[in-house]
């Protein structure tokens, strides 16, 4: 109670300066409720009372409810507009003398709702709102009736950077993974350190890229818990119709682009350069685009499961299960042809994004170079790699796996948006 009044000393000081500020609140003191200039009395939706702050005790009085002398206005206004007070009353009655009493009001919730609707919509009090809505609406004209709603593209503009917001300030879920992804990076680029590019150097190479994809993807765990606050207030805001799953989802996408694809170079040029990966441009420009795909379909697949589950630990637990599942069939422990058909190859390996991304990081390095065996004799990228990792002989195979990749980031939040239509109460 008093760091409450606290604030509203502190909201009051506001308000004196010009400020206009308006607030919800449940249950106040008598010290608070002093402070408020003006207060709107809801009950299901339905206005009570809007006006000012010693008035609403007049009306409560008109209706046939005064207030008692020792008890708080705030209490009795409560008492009389939430209908669980009726319950606690009928149990208090079971064992209370009938000498005792807890309310002055006597009749059912319900009706004294009605009550006070009714007085209020006839008092001069209504009147008096419904006379500065006219005059507003005559001095602004149509320009007013036209802000009161937003257009898509606005909402999308605001959500965006409040979700941009959201990732600078929860340091501990986004800044926190960006140091220790780079610092994952730098630890196996040094462990594989002067590999060179012999022949006996493929197999090393492939187990270096399987291991930088797979351990910078599992990273993208610790966002469950900011992810799932994200979510809980969405829920709340398409229920009031502030905003849809289309627009948020939006946002939330635009505005993971710059952390992810910040992300994606931090992590991808030291790796690139400790494992001395091909000096083209082009080639590491590549690199980085897939390592950006492959988290833009990793951050897809967090906001998935998490909508699903909707708890930080059930959520981290099966985001966990489902990684290791699609690293095993991903085609670097045993060869996607050589794994079991049902199952493992289909459908785990064919949904797994460690699968497109090593491909086109693997197929990026080495379709195109030559290994010499032997004085006469050379080997291509694809033979060197036959019996360590699958690839593709086309030359344009690694950009088929950056489209999968995209496709596959479009469509986990799609999956998002048909689940937060579909189960929107359950979310609240």
């Amino acid at each position: 109670s008093v760091s409450a009044l606290l604030l509203m000393v502190t909201l009051k000081k506001l308000a004196s300066s010009g400020c206009t500020l308006i607030f919800t609140i449940y249950q106040s003191s008598t010290e608070v409720f002093g402070l408020f200039d003006r207060i709107c009395l809801l009950s299901n939706g339905n206005t009570l009372f809007f006006g000012e702050t010693l008035a609403c005790l007049q009306h409560f009085a008109n209706a046939g409810f005064p207030c008692p002398i020792m008890q708080s206005p705030s209490d009795h206004f409560l008492r009389a507009i939430n209908t669980d007070f009726d319950r606690i009353i009928a149990m208090y009655r079971n064992w209370q003398d009938d000498t005792g009493e807890i309310s002055s009001v006597n009749m059912d919730t319900a009706v004294a709702i009605q009550t006070l609707e009714a007085t209020y919509r006839s008092s001069s009090d209504a009147a008096a709102v419904e006379s500065m809505n006219l005059k507003l609406i005559e001095k602004e004209g149509p320009s007013l009736k036209n802000k009161r709603k937003a257009n898509t593209l606005v909402k999308v503009c605001v959500l965006t950077w409040r979700s941009m917001l959201v990732m600078l300030r929860e340091w501990q879920f986004y800044w926190l993974r960006l140091i220790l992804s780079t610092f994952l990076s730098i630890c196996i680029g040094t462990s594989f350190w002067d590999l060179g590019h012999s022949l006996s150097s493929v197999g090393s190479r492939a187990g270096a890229i399987f291991v930088f994809v797979s351990f910078v993807s599992l990273l993208s765990i610790a966002s469950v818990p900011a992810q799932l606050k994200e979510i809980k207030i969405h829920a709340c805001e398409e229920a009031n119709q502030h905003s849809g799953s289309f627009i948020f989802l939006t946002g939330h996408f635009l505005s993971s682009i710059p952390f992810l694809f910040l992300l994606s170079i931090s992590s991808s040029l030291p790796f690139y350069f400790l494992l001395r990966l091909h000096a083209e441009l082009s080639l590491m420009a590549y690199f980085v685009l897939n390592l950006f795909m492959c988290l833009l379909v990793n951050e897809g697949l967090v906001l998935f499961v998490t909508a699903i589950c909707q708890t930080i630990f059930h959520s981290t637990l099966l985001l966990v299960t489902i990684q290791m599942m699609m690293i095993i069939s991903a085609g670097y422990f045993r060869l996607r042809s050589n794994l079991p058909r049902s199952v493992w190859v289909y459908p785990i390996s064919y949904i797994s994004f460690h699968t497109f991304s090593i491909q086109g990081l693997l197929e990026n390095e080495y379709i195109g170079s030559l290994f010499a065996v032997g004085q006469v004799r050379t080997l291509s990228g694809y033979q060197a790699l036959r019996n360590v990792y699958e690839i593709s002989q086309d030359a344009d195979s690694k950009w088929k796996n950056l489209l999968v990749l995209f496709l596959m980031a479009v469509s986990y939040r799609l999956l998002v948006a048909l689940l937060l239509t579909k189960h929107l109460r359950r979310l609240l």
